[in-house]
């Protein structure tokens, strides 16, 4: 196994090119085939290889020992998560869409996140618990939450949201290999968006560290999931009109990585915050946070923050208005930058 390669390190490894949904079936895939204890059990998940394929041809190659599809109960899904957990197996849990995910809230805040403390060590619970998340594939109600911030704040599990193939693959296999709980969401909007080279050999994203997309010197644009290429995008685009921005890519919402926000707000001076989720209990109001604890004295400018609305994601007329959107983006970045 190796750890997240280096540019030369890639150049020089097998790769092909996948979407972000091709490079998590192939994760487990790998995981399946490597770990005799691991299993995989969701709505779907088997015969029909998952709402979006995502677990396409894994029953067939696997078995549906494997690969097990469950009644239409996420409550009983992650309930028997945790009792396989703690007697040796290592469960993905698939929940269709986060929105989905309400009536397994007891079970993760009663039992995911606490059994490591309740049991003084003598337990742990190494489980992933995978679902599709956000709002721009013109889903019904209930179907495109960003409810990250929820389990962010409950110490005991990790929530990790890869925005590309590569980090999807290696960020998943991390997750696998965590001994405690790990949320794994995944921007539905990015599943087929683009491909990009993965390598081929088992590999892993560390969890907790950020990544830095792009290198720049006026602001910093720190974002997460389906947002990143919209941000990047915006940022090339004002690099044209002589505004560098540096973007972060959070990549794990929990635990946050600290140290890439500060070292970038401390050599840009500025900051913009953009997410999909509502603004009111946003993590990105950690985000600014951290900042003031850790930057405050270098800002040029109050913090930004562009996200959702403080509404459930509407239907299809509303939808792209609800999304931070690249108008919206341009005009907070510029309100820092010439503040």
């Amino acid at each position: 196994m190796t750890t997240e390669m280096d540019q030369k390190t890639k150049s020089n490894v097998a790769t092909k090119k996948l979407t972000l949904i091709q490079a998590i079936n192939e994760g487990m895939d790998m995981v399946l085939e490597r770990d005799e204890n691991a299993l995989i059990l969701g709505e779907d998940v088997g015969k029909n290889g998952g709402v979006f394929r995502a677990t396409d041809g894994l029953q067939e190659k696997h078995g549906p020992d494997r690969v097990i599809d469950t009644p239409l109960s996420e409550s009983g899904i992650i309930g028997t998560s945790v009792g396989l957990a703690v007697n040796g197996m290592k469960p993905i849990a698939e929940i269709q869409f986060m929105g989905f995910i309400y009536p397994a809230y007891d079970q993760i805040m009663t039992h995911v996140s606490r059994i490591r403390a309740r049991t003084m060590g003598r337990f742990s619970v190494p489980l992933v618990i995978r679902a599709p998340f956000g709002a721009g594939v013109r889903a019904p109600e209930i179907h495109s939450d960003s409810a990250e911030a929820l389990f962010t704040h409950m110490p005991g599990i990790k929530v990790v949201c890869p925005a590309t193939p590569y980090d999807a693959k290696g960020l998943f296999i991390a997750a696998f290999e965590d001994p405690d709980p790990v949320l794994f969401m995944e921007p539905m909007h990015n599943y087929r968006s683009f491909r990009e080279d993965v390598p081929t050999e088992y590999y892993t994203v560390e969890i907790g560290k950020g990544k830095k997309r792009i290198d720049g010197e006026d602001v910093t644009l720190i974002t997460w999931g389906a947002m990143v290429p919209l941000v990047e995008k915006v940022a090339n685009q004002l690099k044209e009109k002589g505004i560098s921005c540096e973007v972060i890519d959070l990549r794990t919402l929990y635990p946050i990585d600290q140290d890439i926000i500060a070292e970038s707000v401390k050599k840009t001076g500025r900051a913009v915050v953009i997410h999909e989720a509502p603004r009111t209990g946003g993590l990105g109001n950690d985000v600014v946070s951290i900042i003031n604890d850790t930057a405050f004295l270098y800002l040029k400018a109050p913090v930004e923050r562009v996200t959702g609305f403080d509404v459930p994601v509407p239907f299809f007329s509303l939808e792209n208005h609800y999304l931070p959107t690249p108008e919206r983006m341009k005009k907070a970045i510029e309100k820092v930058v010439h503040f």
